[in-house]
């Protein structure tokens, strides 16, 4: 059995796989590069969501070890939001025909507008951790499943939710919020996953060869983001957003 697509799309399927995973892992927004390739190649929307999320897991899952390894989050600690935010997104998932999805992208262009102008216009956001605005296990309980349901739901831009709760609810220094970020992203998308694999038809050896790719550049997207901490991961975070939300509206109009 071959793969889906041509070798020429495929490779250029693996490459936008890459420069994902890279994004990805520092700032969120790795499906604003993925989905429209893959409808490019000939995927139908839903082949494609249900593809992203497949190679999408293989990036996220690299990235939350890697920052596992060097110390900036603790696995185990995460296991009770990891699991929270599986179950979220099944569901957001298997709602995605029944609810107005439409109307909820017509509000994110707007939020992902705010992200980008917090991170960048926020004095003092950096690699310290400040007070917190509300506890871990209100965190857990309120924001974690919310943007798990929508990671499963639509997706795009859930990472990004995800480090605004840190940074802002949660007090983390950019750095700790975006190591946290990755397990989180990884559960929602393993959850979306199997959602999609029940009513839709991946990608799988395509899907297969872009997480391969997906794990590259989440290795390198991690490192960088380690190494260079804020200084980073802030401009990265406020162009991913900004691009997300006017493709989004493009979409749109």
């Amino acid at each position: 059995m071959g793969f889906e697509v041509s070798f020429d799309l495929l490779m250029l399927l693996v490459a936008a796989a890459f420069a994902a995973g890279f994004v990805d892992s520092i700032a969120g927004g790795g499906g604003l590069i993925t989905v429209p390739v893959l409808l490019l190649a000939g995927a139908n929307p839903v082949t494609a969501l249900a593809t992203n999320k497949l190679q999408g897991l293989f990036g996220s899952g690299m990235a939350a070890i890697s920052y596992a390894r060097a110390g900036h989050v603790d696995p185990r600690r995460q296991i009770v939001p990891a699991l929270i935010a599986f179950a979220a997104a099944i569901g957001g998932a298997l709602l995605t025909s029944m609810l107005p999805t439409d109307t909820i992208r017509i509000g994110l262009p707007v939020l992902l507008i705010a992200i980008a102008l917090f991170f960048a216009f926020k004095p003092g956001l950096n690699d310290i951790d400040r007070v917190h605005r509300i506890s871990p296990a209100l965190f857990m309980v309120t924001l974690v499943p919310v943007i798990g349901f929508y990671d499963g739901l639509i997706g795009p831009g859930a990472g990004a939710f995800y480090m605004l709760g840190f940074v802002a609810l949660a007090g983390y220094g950019v750095l700790k919020a975006t190591a946290h970020t990755k397990l989180l992203n990884f559960a929602s998308n393993v959850g979306g996953m199997l959602a999609f694999a029940l009513v839709a038809t991946p990608w799988w050896l395509t899907g297969l060869a872009m997480g391969a790719a997906q794990i590259a550049g989440a290795w390198v997207g991690s490192r960088l983001a380690m190494r260079i901490g804020a200084r980073v991961i802030k401009p990265i975070l406020v162009i991913a957003s900004s691009a997300l939300a006017l493709r989004l509206l493009w979409d749109l109009l």
